[in-house]
């Protein structure tokens, strides 16, 4: 059973301003001072709720013994993942774009979809998702709570392009979310929505490490 998760809201709410036109100064959640446009992010794992923070905060909220934990920055390409399409279909994710984390608080890897009423859960069978991490050793290296698997399958199913995967900090899947939802007209998205994606995953590209072997 799939379910938009009104609690998400709090998880990207920290970074509406990736789809704003304008913006107000924006300040620590923690301390008041002023950040510039790529700062820190924390995030609270029992609440999933992301809060931006100085670096100062973020060093000294973001360590072991506090509720928070600090989002890492790296992104990792992986043109070398291994998901076959009988893989992916039995994940029972119903739209061709996803992301994957381990949440300490429920004790098991989650699997949300972006959609424009926001991050929708996806019941996640974990056999399956045990023979891909098997095959992808790569996945155990993501720390929990604060990084996840970016699946995107659109240009494959619609045979454009390649599939894309990605280990990347949680708030930009968030971010992600927060793009469709804020742009996403009609039935189908609009023009406009599809840019964005089209900007986000370019930029993703830029900023990634390339990890070559599924299994390095």
């Amino acid at each position: 059973m799939n379910e938009v998760q009104p609690g998400y809201d709090n998880a990207f709410a920290a970074l509406r301003q990736f789809v704003r036109r304008k913006r107000d100064v924006e300040r620590c959640e923690l301390c008041s001072a002023e950040v510039a446009a790529d700062h820190p992010h924390l995030i609270e794992p029992g609440s999933r709720k992301l809060l931006c923070a100085c670096n100062a905060c973020a060093i000294l909220f973001g360590g072991m013994g506090t509720k928070y934990k600090r989002v890492p920055r790296r992104v990792l390409a992986l043109p070398a993942f291994r998901l076959s399409d009988g893989q992916w279909d039995s994940l029972m994710v119903p739209i061709s774009m996803a992301f994957f984390f381990r949440s300490t608080p429920d004790a098991r890897v989650v699997a949300f979809y972006p959609s424009p009423a926001g991050a929708t859960e996806s019941l996640l069978p974990l056999e399956t998702w045990n023979d891909i991490e098997d095959a992808n050793p790569v996945l155990a290296e993501m720390e929990p709570d604060v990084e996840a698997l970016l699946v995107n399958r659109v240009g494959h199913v619609r045979g454009f392009a390649a599939a894309e995967y990605y280990v990347l900090p949680i708030d930009e899947c968030y971010k992600l979310v927060g793009l469709i939802r804020g742009n996403w007209r009609g039935l189908s998205g609009g023009t406009e929505v599809w840019q964005e994606i089209g900007r986000f995953f370019d930029g993703l590209k830029q900023r990634a490490t390339v990890r070559e072997e599924a299994n390095a």
